[in-house]
């Protein structure tokens, strides 16, 4: 579904992408980890349209997506769940969510994306009035995907779904991750800190290393790396 060719990606005089190379399987959940600054948010941001590649190429479905606007790519089926959230602030959890469904004309089909999105996430539904900026960390996490879920997208990035949540609800929101592949079908590209549970989840795994490409496996190899086990989980 998604493939990238020796993408850079530079920010000014700093290469944040070394010619990175990778594919995601379509119905596959596929993770990206590394330390800090290893260009695994670039990865994401390129691909989605919000940073421009210096070179390479993005693919999507076969198609030639780079530099292609990010809201363009909305429309293809692309869906971005940001690193922080991002949730709008000073509107309610309803709005948040209508925003996410702004290309859907059909006022039916965003009433039954947003009853999957309740189903997925029903403690969204209990806050549906209440303003996003006053949800506790983990509630804002899934209404930051939920927001995605309503563009009805193909293929969903996630960046760090896990960063600054209480371990408990972390559990359950990668137990809804694997849901939506499941139930869905829905592909998935993982940015994930909580570098074990990721490759848990995933078929494949990567390992970003100062924008370079360093590693690629079977996730459960991954697992079983002993480089990967002592640099990225915990030994």
């Amino acid at each position: 579904m998604l493939e990238i060719r020796n993408l850079t990606v530079n920010y000014g005089a700093i290469t944040a992408l070394h010619d990175v190379s990778l594919r995601v399987e379509a119905g596959s959940i596929v993770t990206l980890i590394g330390g800090n600054g290893a260009g695994k948010t670039t990865t994401l941001r390129a691909i989605s349209g919000m940073v421009k590649p210096k070179s390479g190429q993005i693919l999507f479905e076969g198609r030639d997506i780079t530099g292609v606007p990010a809201h363009k790519l909305v429309g293809q089926g692309l869906a971005h769940s940001p690193e922080g959230r991002m949730v709008f602030a000073n509107l309610t959890v309803l709005e948040n969510l209508q925003m996410g469904a702004y290309l859907q004309r059909d006022k039916a089909v965003v009433a039954r994306e947003l009853e999957f999105v309740f189903g997925t996430f029903p403690r969204l539904q209990e806050r549906t009035a209440q303003l996003a900026g006053t949800l506790s960390g983990g509630e804002q996490q899934m209404l930051a995907i939920g927001r995605a879920l309503m563009s009805r997208p193909k293929c969903l990035l996630l960046d760090e779904p896990s960063l600054g949540i209480a371990p408990l609800l972390v559990r359950s929101i990668f137990a809804q991750i694997v849901e939506l592949n499941r139930a869905r079908g829905l592909t998935i590209l993982l940015v994930e800190q909580n570098a074990n549970l990721a490759l848990e989840i995933s078929r494949l795994g990567y390992v970003l290393e100062t924008g370079r490409v360093i590693l690629a496996d079977d996730a459960a190899k991954l697992r079983a790396d002993p480089q990967v086990r002592d640099a990225y989980l915990g030994g």
